[in-house]
């Protein structure tokens, strides 16, 4: 039971921040548009970046809220903060005057405070990943029955 209880507490921070911050993004996609214009590896792609990024946070969060699908939501959030963690090594490296995009509060974080945050999420994401499949194992043994 506490496991699921951790699991759904990390599935929660992770509903907070994607929706946060697709919130934050689309509330200002004009200025996000300006911004991404001008970042390394982007390129021609901004508008796809500047929309598909906040639609992308949105679906997970909607795969966090079902239960059926909290394991996809947790591994997509894996994904996904892992994608972003080499991004933001890359403009640490190579671009560290770019500024933020990630809307609201994260914004004001320094590039090693992201990288920060960042592998702190990933190591969220992984425990709840392996706690998620621990409490299913464990239900199964519990409601299959044993046949003799």
């Amino acid at each position: 039971m506490k496991k699921t209880a951790f699991v759904d507490v990390i599935a929660a921070g992770f509903i907070f921040l994607f929706a946060y911050t697709a919130i934050n993004k689309f509330l200002d996609i004009i200025s996000l548009r300006i911004v991404l214009k001008d970042y390394p590896l982007i390129g021609n792609f901004y508008q796809w970046f500047a929309w598909g990024l906040p639609i992308l946070e949105f679906c997970i969060v909607g795969l966090l809220l079902i239960r059926r699908t909290k394991i996809i939501g947790l591994y997509a959030s894996l994904i996904l903060m892992s994608l972003f963690t080499l991004y933001v090594t890359y403009l640490f490296i190579f671009a560290p005057n770019m500024p933020c995009t990630c809307g609201g509060m994260l914004q004001k974080l320094s590039w090693p405070g992201h990288l920060a945050f960042n592998l702190l999420s990933i190591l969220l994401a992984a425990v709840a990943i392996i706690l998620h499949k621990r409490s299913k194992t464990i239900n199964n043994k519990i409601t299959t029955p044993v046949l003799h």
